[in-house]
């Protein structure tokens, strides 16, 4: 779908985008001991990881997330054309940072989504990877045995829109 004619959309909602790499390699965070005495952790080196690709509504805490094995043009085109047609009548605007695939020139927006960057080199202006570093603060010091594990983390619309509403959003 490339922007053609006019559509009239029935609604209009904001959204952050980005995308964060997780595996099975163990993360370690901190962790209380005795003075002195160093913290022993299970450990393991596993280097299977997939990426999440997600979008965030901050305004009604909406959300949209996509397993894929890489991030690149084809994959993010991909998560594009379904998040599009997750709420088709819906106008989207997606608030994203400026990766290399997400300006690639064989993308098609789809008609229902217009894309604004934010400045090079600000990711603090991303509601998004508060998202994610919330998410993997969850899952430091946790044993996973597969993928699977890494996905059962709860998120919820009040959760994302206490992460998401900067007050930029509502000015």
């Amino acid at each position: 779908m490339l922007r053609n004619a006019p559509i009239e959309f029935s609604s209009f909602n904001i959204y952050t985008q980005d995308e964060s790499r997780f595996g099975l390699f163990k993360r370690n965070g901190r962790a209380l001991t005795a003075k002195g005495v160093k913290p022993i952790c299970t450990y393991q080196h596993k280097f299977e990881n997939t990426y999440l690709f997600g979008t965030f509504s901050p305004i009604n805490g909406a959300n949209f997330m996509m397993e894929l094995l890489y991030c690149n043009a084809e994959n993010f085109q991909l998560f594009l054309n379904e998040f599009s047609e997750q709420n088709p009548s819906e106008f989207k605007v997606m608030v994203l940072d400026n990766g290399a695939f997400h300006k690639a020139k064989s993308l098609q927006i789809p008609q229902n989504i217009i894309l604004i960057f934010i400045p090079p080199y600000s990711p603090e202006l991303n509601p998004a990877e508060l998202v994610w570093l919330n998410i993997k603060k969850k899952i430091t010091n946790v044993l996973h045995t597969d993928l699977e594990n890494v996905y059962k983390i709860l998120i919820t619309e009040t959760f994302i829109k206490s992460l998401c509403a900067f007050d930029y959003f509502f000015n």
